[in-house]
């Protein structure tokens, strides 16, 4: 297998520490409202990264974060007039149900999910063996990290501590030694979440909850760390000053992997811009298994145009895949994952060739002719799909989404109307159902197999 490495800015072997159990982080949401798609990428996309290393080395120790104290989670709970958990507690669930409609649940889910309210103890640990070690020092009430103390600042995005000072959005207060510092730990007034520490009332920064709940899930060095590209400079990047300072100099990650950002209406969205979609609405909206292959449909490393042009197409993909897998229901198979699945997730997760090989085998399958060849390519289409977390609906499940029972057997009942009808040659009244199933959305398809319906 092989990965990119933001640290080398290279491709290369992968190696983890402990081949029979590798570890791997990603940042996980702030949970004051709705995700938005583009916070989504990096569950889906490392998602499968978690599935193959599962299968390549027999395990996995698998992190997602919930970052449950922030301010602009005190402020949506001071609006609200309700503690902070009654924020958290509903958004993080929408989060988790939302990204298991995505498909990212069973082997594309990590293992645990530490929130940062419940590890205070070790980010005041953390942060008091950093004061000791003379890498952050107390200052009314706050604690900040001395980047100076710290000679591998800016390694990990290349950039010069001059210059991040000056593009940075620092806040420069009165207390700091140093602009560039940051904060490990702020004072709370009463009305605010606060807990007891060495430097009063206060809470932790936003940096540190993730260097302690990495640190008390998965050590001191973590083979994998993942997130998006705009989490580099500066949350990545002062992780890894405040962990491996805390930890005597030892690596915090061997590898990092940045997952490009989503680009919508010309821009890259965001909350701050205002141009986002969120996943609560968008899984109720379109087939949540399309939006998951809109999501694998460009490299990881790479932007991706969000559109409702490229959802469309994912769905008009799917339904030929699941088109071929219901002309193929009579055939028996197990599903297995073809080598060159796996030779191109092993590539970088290069899931664009992934999917254009999901393509090629239906084809072949869709011309096959032998019962032998209609069964190996039905197993490969499924194990191929099982890969990527795709097709593991009933072709029939597919194509009947977003109606009841009766809905299902209605319509039915009027595509085999229709048949009669045409077979009376009664084309008047054929015409006249399929214009009334069109204008419900019904499209009609004629195939070898007969008349088949699907949602437009």
């Amino acid at each position: 297998m092989q990965l990119y490495n933001t640290l080398t800015r290279r491709v290369e072997p992968f190696a983890p520490l402990d081949p029979a159990s590798p570890t791997m982080y990603l940042c996980g949401p702030t949970v004051y409202n709705y995700v938005h798609i583009g916070n989504a990428r990096g569950p889906v996309v490392f998602g499968v990264l978690a599935a193959l290393l599962r299968r390549r080395f027999g395990g996995l120790r698998y992190a997602r974060n919930i970052t449950d104290v922030d301010d602009k989670i005190n402020a949506a709970a001071k609006e609200l007039g309700a503690p902070i958990s009654t924020i958290t507690d509903k958004y993080a669930a929408a989060y988790r149900e939302d990204m298991a409609a995505l498909g990212v649940d069973g082997e594309f889910a990590p293992d645990m999910e530490p929130e940062a309210t419940k590890h205070i103890d070790r980010i005041v640990a953390m942060i008091e063996r950093l004061i000791a070690d003379g890498h952050a020092y107390p200052a009314e009430g706050h604690v900040l990290f001395a980047v100076a103390s710290f000679a591998g600042y800016g390694k990990l995005s290349r950039r010069d501590p001059e210059e991040m000072l000056a593009g940075a959005r620092v806040d420069v207060a009165p207390y700091k030694r140093d602009p560039g510092d940051f904060v490990l730990w702020k004072p709370s007034t009463d009305d605010l979440p606060g807990w007891n520490s060495p430097w009063g009332r206060g809470r932790p920064g936003w940096h540190i909850e993730c260097s302690a709940m990495a640190e008390a899930h998965l050590g001191d060095t973590i083979d994998i760390h993942a997130g998006g590209i705009d989490l580099q400079f500066p949350h990545h990047e002062n992780e890894v000053a405040q962990s491996e300072c805390a930890h005597g100099g030892r690596p915090f990650a061997r590898w990092w992997l940045h997952n490009g950002m989503l680009n919508f209406g010309g821009a890259k969205m965001a909350k701050s811009v205002g141009n986002i979609q969120s996943v609560h609405e968008l899984v109720r909206e379109h087939p949540p298994e399309a939006l998951r292959y809109a999501l694998l449909s460009a490299h990881y490393r790479q932007p991706l145009e969000w559109s409702d042009a490229l959802i469309e197409q994912s769905v008009r993909t799917l339904d030929r895949l699941y088109g071929t897998l219901r002309d193929l229901v009579d055939v028996d198979a197990s599903p297995t994952i073809p080598a060159e699945i796996e030779t191109t997730l092993d590539d970088d997760l290069n899931t664009p060739q992934a999917l254009a090989e999901i393509s090629r085998i239906a084809g072949e399958a869709r011309k096959a002719t032998s019962p032998m060849d209609r069964s190996m390519l039905k197993s490969q289409l499924l194990g191929a799909g099982l890969a990527l977390g795709l097709l593991r609906q009933d072709p029939a499940a597919w194509f009947a989404r977003g109606v009841s029972g009766d809905d299902d057997a209605r319509i039915q009942a009027l595509v085999d109307e229709r048949n009669a009808a045409k077979k009376n040659r009664d084309f008047a009244r054929a015409d006249a159902i399929r214009e009334q199933l069109a204008a419900e959305g019904i499209l009609l398809e004629d195939t070898p197999q007969g008349v088949r319906w699907k949602h437009a």
